[in-house]
């Protein structure tokens, strides 16, 4: 296992080196420029999972590290040229078992770059043996590093290395990844993007005050993705900014009567708007993330002529994601974007004149989340076997936008009881989600099975596409028979009772 020790501020490498060779034995195998770069999600899934990846650049070689955040261990390791955007792009299969379950669709992206010059040191014995090696990292804009790589069956020689590293050359033992140092000096940290929402609010604050720190959250989530979605770096880009431009259609709607009404009505037009022009995108990103999926439901036998169906939504997603990129590049996106931040920003008025401005949030909250409640229940009531799919459509909805609720205000209510009614929420909507979403993609097949058939595609991949449709068919069903039993469990009297006890505290 290896050490790492951190030099006092004033000693370089040359002077380390002189030190301790008066007190060991000391070859200096190389010394050569390095740069590092460390790589991971934008949303950090590597650090998140106790994991750092870095690639090394010298003149003899280029590798790649992944490596344990608590003990700097490496987990895996293979010598690349460049670094791939995509964990299943790595011809390493080592690398990749490690990398895609935990990155899923989401690119690797350089975090920061460090340039430093590495010494390779053998500690030598009286045989002339090599009992211990250091790797010695000399930087300028922080501590210079030293890892010591002891030597099976060479334990003693390391013992007593690390002790006149500490006792008689002043180093500090460290175990705080070179990462994080070098973050701190950019003025960030890991972990500081998140697509969670995490708002803390006082229960006295201002309803309309409140408002507006929360959209302001949501606007930088918007800022956030906008360059991502715009270069489609990787899906999950546009996906946060849906999420984000959702969260803050549902705020206007659901917070009326606290900013003022012309406001929110021109924002709600945006965004609205934004809605639209980022939903063709997305949508056929979803089929392509699941493509593989909808491949291996079918029958060994006619899944390899599905493949023209992929070719086929590719290219249209190609077309979607251009025609989004220059509407998030045209002057109504940035110009009004810059207009809401503004507003945003503005000092709230000392006397609102808006009804539920002059509210607690806590109050807003209580009476909000109370009808939007009760609104679930009565159209959940009212849906049998007979009603349209419509009606779970705007269920679903309605669940959504208790959802956004709940989660802008989860700090004003006690952690356990709202994340276990949030839980409980999010168990109805999944299956008022899956339906709605069979029901759309064996639409949207049908009409690109028109549109193939029209370029003349194979006679095998419409047959594969139709029994495609179908198995969406039967799963659509499936959902639609499951919605009753996930809504008894949402309205038992118990989920009831504990939703009236959250409400009133």
């Amino acid at each position: 296992m290896s050490l790492q020790f951190d030099f006092p501020a004033s000693l370089t490498a040359e002077k380390f080196i002189a030190k301790l060779s008066n007190k060991v034995n000391i070859e200096l195998v190389s010394k050569q420029y390095s740069l590092k770069t460390y790589y991971d999600s934008f949303d950090w899934r590597l650090y998140k999972n106790g994991i750092t990846c870095e690639f090394n650049r010298s003149k003899s070689t280029s590798t790649l590290l992944l490596k344990n955040v608590e003990n700097d261990l490496i987990i895996g390791s293979t010598e690349i040229k460049e670094v791939p955007a995509f964990s299943d792009q790595f011809s390493s299969e080592e690398i990749t078992d490690t990398l895609a379950p935990l990155l899923e669709m989401r690119a690797l992206l350089p975090v920061c770059n460090l340039d430093y010059e590495t010494y390779h040191l053998n500690i030598i014995n009286n045989d002339q043996k090599t009992v211990l090696r250091l790797i010695i990292e000399e930087h300028d804009l922080f501590k210079n590093r030293v890892t010591v790589l002891p030597i099976k069956g060479y334990d003693k020689p390391a013992d007593n290395i690390i002790e006149t590293l500490t006792e008689k050359l002043g180093l500090t033992p460290t175990n705080q990844p070179l990462l994080v140092v070098a973050l701190r000096l950019q003025g960030r940290k890991p972990n500081d993007y998140s697509s969670k929402m995490n708002i803390n609010l006082d229960p006295d604050m201002r309803a309309d005050i409140a408002a507006k720190y929360i959209f302001s959250h949501l606007l930088n989530a918007i800022k956030d993705n906008e360059h991502g979605t715009i270069a489609n770096t990787d899906s999950e880009f546009l996906h946060d900014f849906r999420v984000a431009v959702r969260r803050t259609r549902a705020g206007l709607s659901q917070l009326k009567g606290v900013l003022p009404d012309d406001i929110t009505a021109y924002y709600a037009d945006f965004f609205s708007w934004l809605g639209q022009i980022t939903s063709p995108t997305r949508d056929l990103d979803v089929y392509l993330l699941n493509f593989a999926h909808f491949k291996n439901s079918l029958p060994a036998s006619i899944r390899e002529d599905i493949n023209p169906l992929h070719e086929f939504i590719l290219a249209k997603q190609q077309k979607a994601q251009k025609e989004l990129a220059k509407k998030l590049r045209s002057a109504k996106y940035l110009s009004t974007i810059y207009e809401w931040e503004q507003y945003l920003k503005e000092q709230a008025s000392l006397e609102p004149v808006e009804p539920n401005a002059k509210l607690t949030i806590k109050q807003l909250a209580n009476k909000r989340i109370s009808k939007s409640y009760k609104r679930i229940l009565a159209e959940g009531d009212a849906i049998d076997e007979n009603s349209p799919s419509e009606a779970l459509h705007d269920l679903r909805k309605s669940c959504k936008k208790l959802r956004y609720l709940m989660e802008f205000f989860q700090s004003l209510y006690p952690e356990n009881q709202i994340k276990q009614f949030i839980k409980n929420l999010k168990g109805l909507q999944e299956v008022l989600g899956d339906f709605q979403d069979y029901a759309v993609q064996e639409n949207t097949l049908k009409s690109f099975s028109e549109e193939m058939l029209n370029n003349n595609i194979h006679a095998n991949t419409l047959l594969a596409m139709g029994v495609l449709i179908q198995n969406l068919d039967t799963l659509r069903s499936n959902a639609r028979k499951d919605f009753s039993s996930k809504f008894l469990i949402f309205r038992h009297e118990e989920n009831h009772s504990e939703f009236k006890s959250l409400i009133n505290k």
